[in-house]
């Protein structure tokens, strides 16, 4: 298969506008990249024309800077990828309702591909995804529907939104074609905004190592999760048995206990693997293990509260305070705040919660912490008035930032 001579890659389109997608045009655009961005939700295009960012990390002159000047184009016109030699997909791959891999983004996204994408580009997937995505669902549904010829390549995503040390930059960026040409060009792409790109053998190694890093997490948040519920049994304090285990200096990796965990990775990403286990006949024991372990923790959480408060909720007013699913971060995405918050209700308590950086979610909007029967501090953000949380008549901490009261 032929591929554009290299001058031809300094126009790159990114289809979804998200954290990752919006990530990767600020960067491209900041190194003498010319970027469409391209996201079929009008509000994130408007808000980028009026330099509005949305994304945390992204300041509005970043966006301004780009957009004034030509570097980035942001647009709801499909048609305007056409224009792009290199095409990278950026979309969402979340759980349906029932917890399963869910790819219609990126379904919607290859389809958009087959239609506007130009002969010889090159098509880069960062959206994380089963072993086997690039190769069997993205390159085998444009070669069987359209008549163009592309070049493929897999780059999972590695952002941590408001990380002060690793961004996209420093972050190793894990790179591999279908063919040693696409290898060559993607790798040469990456290396005008990453400092370290790693070429692996093929695009399922790239997959599965994205898969593999949130899924050791998962397993770590899991086992600490139940360690804490053992040392809680016994009367020992598991953080300062942790801060002992953790003077080792070889052999031991920290890991914290919490309400679960949420987010666009951890919660998802085990499930994809297990998924893909499943299909090649696998059980992914410690995975569902600790998908499981980590999914039970609200109710552990409140089963505490319970027990804590007098041993009923019933009538009394709670305010849950942080319902990010990560310290100084707005996003709720998978937050284990929302099934806190439904387990509370259902024991009859009358259910606020706070949180200064998310001002609307759920129809509900942030509520005062003060004169709440019990408090629950799932998500710890600076600036919080912790004065105000412990006001409030039972406290319960899952952060570990209270000293003497209860929490996890």
């Amino acid at each position: 298969m032929q591929i554009r001579e290299q001058s031809d890659f300094n126009t790159v389109a990114v289809i979804g506008l998200g954290y990752v997608g919006l990530n990767l045009a600020i960067a491209a655009g900041k190194n003498g990249l010319k970027v469409i961005g391209y996201d079929s939700d009008s509000r994130k295009v408007s808000a980028l024309l009026r330099f509005e960012s949305y994304v945390e990390g992204i300041s509005n002159s970043e966006i301004e800077d780009l957009v004034k000047n030509g570097t980035f184009s942001p647009v709801n016109s499909a048609s305007e990828i056409s224009k792009a030699a290199i095409i990278v997909i950026a979309v969402p791959t979340p759980l349906d309702s029932e917890r399963k891999p869910d790819l219609s983004f990126l379904n919607d996204a290859i389809s958009t591909i087959a239609i506007h994408g130009s002969n010889d580009s090159l098509i880069i997937n960062e959206s994380t995804s089963f072993p086997g995505t690039l190769r069997n669902l993205i390159a085998k549904r444009l070669i069987d529907e359209c008549k163009n010829e592309f070049n493929y390549a897999s780059a999972p995503e590695r952002v941590d939104p408001i990380n002060k040390i690793w961004n996209i930059h420093n972050t190793p960026r894990l790179v591999s074609g279908l063919t040693f040409e696409a290898h060559k060009t993607a790798v040469d792409f990456y290396q005008r905004f990453c400092a370290s790109v790693i070429s692996v053998s093929t695009p399922e190694v790239a997959e599965a190592a994205k898969l593999f890093e949130n899924s050791f997490r998962q397993v770590n948040i899991a086992l600490v999760n139940e360690f804490a519920q053992i040392t809680h049994k016994l009367g020992v304090p598991v953080r300062e048995v942790l801060d002992a285990a953790n003077t080792k200096p070889f052999g031991f990796m920290k890991f914290l206990p919490g309400a679960g965990v949420g987010g666009h990775c951890i919660p998802v990403d085990p499930i994809y693997l297990a998924y893909s286990a499943e299909q090649a006949g696998v059980e992914a024991t410690f995975i569902n293990r600790a998908n499981r372990v980590n999914h039970a923790m609200p109710e552990y959480l409140v089963e505490r509260v319970i027990e804590g408060s007098g041993g009923s909720l019933y009538g009394k007013s709670v305010v849950v305070v942080g319902v990010s699913y990560k310290s100084n971060v707005s996003d709720t995405r998978e937050t284990p705040a929302a099934v806190v918050i439904d387990l509370l209700r259902a024991q009859g308590a009358t259910v606020t919660w706070h949180d200064d950086l998310v001002g609307s979610w759920r129809g509900e909007t942030s509520a005062s912490i003060n004169g709440a029967d019990i408090a629950i501090l799932v998500t710890m953000h600076d600036g919080l008035n912790l004065a105000e949380v412990q006001g409030c008549g039972y406290v319960f901490d899952c952060t570990g930032t209270i000293a003497g009261a209860d929490g996890i």
